[in-house]
This record gives C-alpha cells, structure tokens and sequence, in this order.
C-alpha cells in the first residue's frame, strides 16, 4: 500500500490550491467527532471531501481522524492531489487492486475501533460490504456532520458565492441583449449556460429552468422546444458554479409591454420577498421569516398558490441547509447565505417567482443579487 504526503507540485506547475482553511475546518470536524466518542470520520460525499481538503477529483475517501486525515485514492488522482490539497497524508491504490478492495484493507490497517460514516451517502451494499469486511471496527453513523460545518460560511466562501452571483448576472445580461423573439426555451437555457462558461464559471449550479406564459406555472418547468416570443411573459431560474460555489437567481421577463394581471400578481410576489428580506437578520427563526412571506401572499388571496418553502441554504451545493420553510425554529446566524424566493402559480395563466441569493451579516443582511426588480424586465419582441 502507497501511503505518504502528498508532494507539492514542480515549481514549473503552480498550485492551484484555493484560498481556504481547510486545516481550521479539519480541526472543527475533529472536536465533532471527539464529542461523539469516536475515532474517525468515513467521508464519502465529493462536496465535503472538497469542503475539508480543496480536492475536486472523484471515486475518492476521506477519513478524518481524532489527530489526522487520510484521502484514499488511485493513480488518476496523484498529482491532482499535490495540486490541490495542502500536504494532506494520501493512500494510493496500487494498480490491479480495486477501489473496493483497497478502501477496506486501508481502513483495517487504521485500525479505528469505532468509525463514524455518511451512511446515507453509501448504498446499501456499501454499508454492508464495510460491515463486512472491517469486523473490528463499530460502523456509527455520522450524517450531517460536515454540513453542519458547512451552514456558516467563512470570508471566503462568501467571495466565492459573490463571484458566482456575479456571473450569472452577467451572463442573463448577455443572453436579455442578444434577445430576438426567436429562441425557445431550451434555446435560452443553452445559451445561458454557454455564457456562464464563457465568464468563467464551470457551468450551471443546476438545469435552467425557462418557461414561458402558462408554464411558468409549473415551479420546476422544464424547458421545451416551445417559441418564447410567442409567451406575453418569460420566468427564469438559473444560477452559475464558480469556484465551486452555487448561485441561484430567478427573474420574470415580460415581452413587449407588462399585463395587468401580470403587474398585479408581480408586485404581490415583490412585496412578499421585501418583507422576508427585511426580517433575515441573526437570531430571527427561518420560520419567522418564511411566515413574513407567506402572510403577504395570504392576505393578497394567493395562499393556496404559494406551495413551497421560501428558500434554501446555498453553497458548494445549490439545495443545502438551511431550509427557510414553515415551522422552521432554526434561529439564523451570521454568515448563512439563503434564498428568499416566493413565488405564485396560477394553472392555465403561468406564475411568478422572484428569487435572490441573501447573506445574514452580524447586523442584518445584504442582498448578494443586484439585478433589478422593481418590476419585470421588458424584452421587445422580435418585430
């Protein structure tokens, strides 16, 4: 077995470590697991190896012990490794040995008596297969545990949503400025993502939902071949991943002039947003402010169209906790980043939702999104 520190790359190849502790992350991790009287901590999710060691490769494990960290991978991973991590101890698989086979025979030679794991990141047969084949080791689970990490987010997280944010801005403005009346829906989604990329982002943090007139009233549409100039309104849900971080915006377009109904059903939509946003501030529940929402929607008559919950945390993962939604007791803290994303669906007319991505600072908050909207945009019509 190929076990060692991983060696800095030759100096004609720079590093492209990122700008994150994960040393001070790993040291949060191991005071978890300490509490919860175990020996180590079996990782398996790619968005929190990546969390705790900066690693962006696949097929890998990590186990985070008491006084340690091991990254077990193959080959293919090698120099990536030195690339990317800090000198974290690394066990290669040596070739004709499967990954299976060596994950196991690795983790009996650590010799932990009592091994937390992301059970619910394993299959069945994963978990059973590590029953199996490490008979001397108490397999406890350790769900949650990273992510509980991940909730609050440092400086540097937070720089790195920005820029993500950033560029799906940039990127919308693109694809509003080349806009002919031509494009479908999926048209609109492609070139979203081509833009995205072409700012410098490594795609999409999820498939662009574009839908146009009546099927804006499904909340998660997907995009059809369907001519959007033909649609008196457009909703747009799209966000971009830069630095590995997700950003997550929605706007409503509307073609040629704005219509009553959808003027009317808009600012019911705004004005719900506002009053969440205004109450995201340290110590404020996300139910609290999930109920600010809703309580303008209700009373607007809309109640029974607003159907789900008003936002999401968002991060290396573009669904994350926490969840801001009904009976949520979870108090805020500084350095969450949530959605605040209310939204009406009418069947047989379409729908609104207005969605930014919004940082909880010490003293309130400050809205990550600088898009407009005031009210929808307004794209002419290819005449």
């Amino acid at each position: 077995m190929s076990r060692r520190r991983s060696s800095p790359p030759a100096r004609s190849q720079p590093a492209v470590r990122n700008a994150f502790d994960v040393r001070r992350r790993r040291g949060k991790l191991q005071r978890i697991i300490a509490r919860h009287g175990a020996d180590g901590l079996l990782v398996v999710h790619p968005a929190n190896i990546y969390y705790l060691t900066g690693f962006t490769g696949e097929d890998s494990w990590l186990v985070v012990t008491r006084d340690g960290a091991l990254l077990i991978s193959d080959s293919r991973f090698t120099h990536q490794i030195a690339e990317e991590t800090d000198g974290i101890e690394v066990a290669i698989a040596p070739l004709g040995v499967t990954r299976p086979a060596f994950r196991a025979q690795t983790l009996e030679q650590m010799r932990l008596a009592r091994l937390a794991v992301e059970s619910h990141r394993l299959s069945h047969a994963e978990h059973a297969e590590l029953e199996r084949s490490l008979p001397r080791t108490t397999l406890v689970p350790g769900d949650g545990w990273v992510e509980s990490l991940r909730v609050v987010k440092d400086r540097a997280e937070i720089a790195e949503i920005e820029r993500s944010v950033a560029v799906a801005e940039r990127a919308y403005r693109a694809v509003q400025a080349g806009w002919t009346g031509a494009e479908s829906e999926s048209n609109l989604a492609a070139e979203l993502e081509y833009r995205i990329r072409l700012l410098g982002g490594s795609g999409c943090s999820f498939p662009p939902i574009v839908a146009g007139g009546v099927r804006a009233a499904l909340p998660h549409a997907r995009p059809t071949e369907a001519e959007l100039g033909r649609a008196p309104f457009i909703l747009i849900d799209w966000g971009a991943i830069v630095g590995g971080y997700a950003s997550d915006l929605t706007r409503v377009w509307a073609v040629d002039r704005i219509p009553p109904k959808l003027a009317r059903v808009y600012q019911v939509v705004l004005q719900a947003q506002l009053a969440a946003i205004d109450r995201l501030a340290p110590g404020v529940t996300l139910g609290d402010v999930d109920r600010a929402a809703r309580q303008v929607i209700e009373s607007a008559g809309f109640g029974a169209r607003f159907g789900h919950a008003l936002g999401h945390g968002i991060g290396l993962e573009v669904h994350e906790a926490p969840r801001v939604g009904p009976r949520q007791k979870r108090p805020l803290k500084a350095g969450m980043v949530v959605t605040v994303e209310p939204g009406i669906y009418l069947p047989a007319w379409g729908g609104v939702r207005i969605e930014d991505d919004v940082l909880v600072t010490r003293n309130g908050h400050r809205v990550l999104s600088t898009l407009p909207k005031e009210q929808p945009d307004i794209v002419e019509r290819l005449k």
